[in-house]
């Protein structure tokens, strides 16, 4: 295990001036819903919504210019692929995005009006399809996960939860390959190691779950859920040992929770979220993290890309 604080700090000076140092936002209004001190880490304001951005930045930096021109490719649910898309228009590169078909229309039109490829497949097929033209068009193949460089760029988000909250209790993040709560964590138990990082994932999805019991990564059925953006069946294998070794627990939420968690954040945060980013919030209000009224949680809201039709099926929501 050679991934550490130091490459996280690196990447933090790296990406600097093109991504926002978002805000950690004490929310005392939320605290008789959730049963602790709220706070939330806003990267739904992050520039592109999502905290994807972080990694996409920092692996195509880190990129020549050679490479760049010939391209990139990445699979993604949405979110690594805007970023993506955004980094390659900034730094002057192209970029193919691999979706799949059934990812919101929000997040395929945001990739495209930055002037990205996108090629659109079933949900399974979509990191074969990448490495099919990356082998056809030479052009560099980011996961959005698995890969040193991006759980770095991802963990810069922990150093910021570090230092704006030191007095942090817990922090409990969304869980899908593993490069956020990865990087976080590493930066997390570096800076502050009295902090307990937690994370979440959907249980229509459990594979960290399911791979931390087993002591290695395994695949789960892949099944639809709301969680868009925490679509991958299997862990990283790079992210895995840091999740092994740094974070306390994954808690499976179900998607009726991450629904009413985006709820609560809309109605009584008056922050908009999407579902994957709510997930935190869910898994104590289904009562899978215990909390105490002392507890000092900070909840990573890591995306905003929702659309208006995701926010009218709100209406049938129960709090």
């Amino acid at each position: 295990m050679s991934f550490s604080i130091s490459e996280i700090k690196q990447a933090k000076e790296r990406i600097a001036p093109y991504v926002v140092e978002t805000p950690l936002l004490r929310m005392p209004n939320l605290d008789s819903f959730l049963g602790c001190q709220v706070y939330v880490k806003a990267e739904c304001m992050q520039t592109t919504g999502a905290f994807k951005l972080r990694g996409a930045m920092n692996k195509t930096l880190m990129l020549s210019e050679e490479q760049r021109k010939i391209g990139v490719v990445s699979a993604s649910s949405g979110n690594h692929g805007r970023g993506m898309a955004y980094a390659a228009k900034v730094l002057g590169g192209k970029a193919t995005i691999v979706m799949p078909k059934t990812a919101p229309k929000l997040k395929i039109e945001a990739i495209k009006a930055l002037g990205a490829e996108v090629v659109l497949c079933d949900i399974s097929e979509r990191f074969e399809i990448a490495e099919r033209i990356q082998k056809e068009t030479g052009a560099i193949n980011v996961p959005p996960f698995n890969d040193e460089d991006i759980m770095a760029g991802q963990g810069t988000a922990g150093i910021e939860i570090a230092t704006q909250c030191p007095e942090l209790n817990k922090v409990i993040v969304p869980v899908s390959g593993g490069g956020l709560i990865s990087g976080i964590a590493t930066a997390v138990k570096a800076l502050a190691p009295s902090i307990d990082v937690y994370g979440a994932e959907p249980s229509a999805l459990p594979r960290y779950s399911a791979s931390l019991a087993a002591g290695k990564p395994v695949a789960v059925e892949q099944k639809p859920t709301v969680a868009d953006a925490l679509a991958s069946p299997r862990p990283g294998e790079k992210c895995f040992p840091y999740v092994a070794k740094y974070v306390t627990a994954v808690a499976a939420v179900d998607d009726e929770y991450m629904l009413k968690a985006m709820k609560l954040m809309l109605t009584e945060g008056k922050i908009l979220a999407e579902p994957s980013s709510c997930i935190g919030i869910g898994a104590v209000m289904q009562g899978l993290i215990k909390v105490t009224p002392e507890d000092k949680v900070c909840f990573f809201l890591s995306g905003g890309n929702v659309s208006i039709e995701q926010i009218a099926h709100l209406d049938n929501v129960t709090l």
